[in-house]
């Protein structure tokens, strides 16, 4: 039977979006991405720390820029009078360069010392394990962007119960849970929960297409049984 839609202030603080306009695939301007914090805030949410990509082939983005980029969406959001609490992080991708920037402790955290972070899709990197190391050895947490997106892992538990013996947190997206990637990763982020692995929780929001997915999330068993598992960390963020 159909659920009731999920109370998503419950969850309150969304932790992986890309509102910052023009220096991503996200919001292209301004005004879209009031448009989406509007959207949020319809959601339930009272607060999005946003983490626009960070990777060394593609969108670059130094702290400065991101910082830069929060200030101006800060500043509308006060002049509009958008009822949200907006902070910016960066979802890093594992590479070369975030080698590098963990060794200069050049990350822009979030929450306690979280550090959001992603793999390519197009299969494991040899990196990960040390790279994993070296940023709790830096005095980050590390989380795993939408885990049960990376389908070159095909579901296999061990791979995930390894990272998770390692300290990593993971976080899942919303619209995983519908199905909207495919029902592959929908069975992944279920036994993910299932486990309970899943400390976080994100829209992964880019645009309304994103927020129209989240909305068609909301009655979905998994997100209910998250919310209600107790394991979420958002609502401390």
């Amino acid at each position: 039977p159909d659920l009731p839609p999920a109370d998503l202030s419950r969850v309150g603080v969304d932790m992986h979006s890309h509102f910052i306009p023009g220096i991503d695939d996200g919001s292209p301007d301004l005004d879209t991405t009031m448009e989406l914090l509007q959207a949020m805030v319809d959601l339930g949410y009272r607060k999005v720390i946003t983490t626009p990509h960070s990777m060394a082939d593609g969108y670059r983005n130094p702290n400065e820029k991101i910082l830069a980029g929060l200030e101006q969406v800060r500043e509308e959001v006060a002049r509009r009078g958008v009822p949200i609490e907006v902070e910016a992080s960066a979802e890093y991708y594992l590479d070369h360069e975030l080698e590098e920037k963990v060794k200069r402790k050049d990350i822009i955290t979030f929450g306690d010392k979280l550090l959001l972070f992603e793999l390519s899709f197009m299969g494991e990197p040899n990196a990960l394990r040390s790279v994993v190391f070296e940023m709790q050895t830096a005095g980050y947490r590390p989380v795993l962007a939408h885990p049960e997106r990376y389908t070159f892992w095909g579901g296999q538990l061990e791979k995930f119960e390894d990272l998770k013996d390692r300290g990593v947190l993971f976080q899942v997206n919303i619209p995983s849970l519908s199905g909207r990637y495919g029902p592959g990763v929908q069975k992944t982020a279920e036994q993910l929960i299932d486990r309970g692995w899943v400390e976080l929780i994100g829209t992964d929001c880019h645009g309304m297409m994103h927020i129209e997915a989240v909305q068609g999330t909301l009655s979905a068993p998994y997100l209910h049984k998250l919310i209600d598992s107790g394991k979420l960390l958002n609502q401390g963020l």
